[in-house]
């Protein structure tokens, strides 16, 4: 699993995909009603797609809700990676002392590696004049 700003990305994405995926439900299942006197709902032809395809006003009722049941939980879920991400909490001197204790063990594990990249080179040394005296006593 990534980190919260991937995790946050990606629970966003979703979200997005989310709303138009409902979108396209609500627009491709709703009822043909007329809204004025002039409208006119046109015949299909035979050979013509259905633009609509409704459903009874039940089922298009339980869609809705679960549709929205769906975004809820996905924004929800987006609150709380928002909320668990670090320096909502905190003011910016106490990033700023993160930031400084960060650094000094940046520098502390820097130490180590230099100390243990010279002990490498002694070793290497050592073994390879070992190496050489054992070939001269060949």
């Amino acid at each position: 699993m990534g980190d919260r700003l991937t995790q946050l990305q990606e629970a966003m994405d979703q979200l997005c995909k989310q709303f138009v995926a409902t979108y396209y439900w609500l627009e491709r299942h709703h009822d043909l009603e007329k809204f004025g006197s002039n409208d006119k709902i046109p015949d299909l032809k035979p050979d013509q797609v259905k633009e609509v395809e409704s459903v009874d006003p039940e089922t298009f009722k339980a869609g809705q809700l679960e549709l929205a049941r769906d975004l809820i939980t996905k924004e929800q879920q987006i609150e709380y990676l928002i909320s668990t991400l670090p320096g909502l909490d905190n003011s910016e001197r106490d990033q700023m002392q993160m930031i400084r204790d960060l650094e000094e063990e940046i520098a502390a594990a820097e130490q180590q590696r230099l100390e243990a990249v010279k002990e490498k080179d002694e070793v290497l040394k050592k073994l390879d004049s070992l190496i050489c005296m054992i070939r001269r006593y060949k």
